[in-house]
């Protein structure tokens, strides 16, 4: 039998222990796969967030309040409209307001406030009101977003409770996002009501006059206005949302990495056992000549043989895990993105472990003396 597939076939020797490292390492890839999947499915929904409208740029606070905005941001003050207005080269500022909030039978829905006397405010927000009419200004009326109607199974003339409150529907929205086709839109001031936060708002889209390079409003503004606001126009421009996602990044390595080391101790575990039970046959590979470091090498590349094929069952468990929650509409309609670099980290993550997994049983193996293992029983 061959080098390589005595690699192959030693570590499935005594399959119900093999399996049970697998799952262990296994949970731990799944982690890091569907947690990756989330957090890359959180940063696309902001970034889109953000540039809902096609705004040339959007305007947050620099105040860090993890409870404010969906950003990680404090709410702005509605003076900073006339403020930004008033800026050279600015042609129209849009305020919104973006709030999470508890909806009847879902969970939680994405509530938008806009102001219903802005000429520009369903436009700029790239929606089409397909059914019924627009909003009435600080009247607890509602847009729903085509998904949204669908998820809740109501129609126009319909009352829904967001948060304790009913509003009534008076139209549907479409506009081609499904994270904003599964929101809700109101004016403005009720958002601000809803959430005890009147006169605040959560976002400011800025469109500049026709000509006037972006980059120039911006430079102004960050002049004028930087130790307070800042002008973004995509979510890795924005400091304290970078933050509050690296944060839930680095608590999601924590859960994982605790799978881990508890799945690594267990290919620890099976990497000794596997050596102990196999003492003869180590002592009689090292009497026809097998030199220690290939047998290091072997039972390294055994370790290695359970991490990889846990990290291939780790990664299907972590897609199928993600797929069955959304399915199940856990995340709206929020959807998890899969990259290679999710992938990346949990293969490499795999690897790591096999290496240190195996590397003492694989040194202890290699140093065995030939004569006392073969007087082993």
């Amino acid at each position: 039998m061959s080098f390589i597939s005595l690699i192959f076939k030693n570590p499935f020797r005594n399959k119900s222990r093999a399996l049970l490292a697998i799952i262990g390492i296994g949970i731990g890839i799944a982690t890091i796969v569907a947690l990756g999947a989330i957090m890359a499915g959180m940063t696309s929904a902001l970034d889109d967030s953000l540039s809902v409208g096609g705004a040339d740029f959007s305007i947050l606070s620099k105040e860090s309040d993890p409870m404010g905005t969906p950003y990680g941001t404090a709410t702005l003050d509605e003076s900073w409209i006339e403020k930004i207005k008033n800026i050279n080269g600015v042609k129209i500022v849009e305020a919104v307001y973006i709030g999470m909030v508890p909806i009847e039978s879902k969970s939680y829905g994405m509530l938008i406030g806009i102001d219903p006397n802005n000429d520009f405010n369903v436009s700029s927000m790239k929606t089409t009101v397909t059914k019924g009419r627009t909003i009435k200004d600080d009247s607890k009326e509602l847009l729903l977003g085509k998904l949204a109607l669908e998820d809740l199974n109501k129609s126009v003339g319909d009352k829904i409770t967001i948060k304790g409150t009913e509003f009534t529907i008076v139209g549907v929205f479409e506009s081609g996002d499904p994270s904003l086709d599964s929101g809700f839109l109101t004016s403005i001031k009720d958002v601000q009501k809803l959430l005890d936060d009147e006169g605040k708002v959560s976002i400011l889209y800025v469109y500049t006059e026709s000509g006037v390079d972006p980059k120039t409003v911006t430079n102004e503004i960050d002049k004028k206005y930087g130790d307070n606001v800042s002008t973004v126009t995509s979510i890795t421009d924005i400091e304290m949302a970078a933050e509050s996602l690296a944060m839930v990044n680095a608590a999601s390595w924590g859960i994982s990495l605790l799978a881990i080391v508890i799945g690594g101790i267990g290919i620890v575990n099976t990497m000794i056992m596997s050596v102990y039970e196999r003492t003869r046959e180590i002592g009689v590979l090292k009497a026809v000549g097998w030199k220690g470091r290939r047998i290091l090498g072997m039972i390294i590349g055994e370790s290695l043989v359970l991490t990889i094929t846990a990290g291939i069952i780790g990664s299907l468990m972590g897609i199928l895990g993600l797929e069955l929650l959304t399915y199940l509409n856990i995340f709206g309609r929020m959807a998890p993105i899969y990259n290679i670099e999710t992938f990346a980290q949990a293969f490499a993550v795999a690897i790591i472990v096999g290496l240190i997994g195996g590397f003492y049983p694989a040194w202890r193996a290699s140093r065995l003396p030939p004569t006392e293992a073969l007087r082993y029983e």
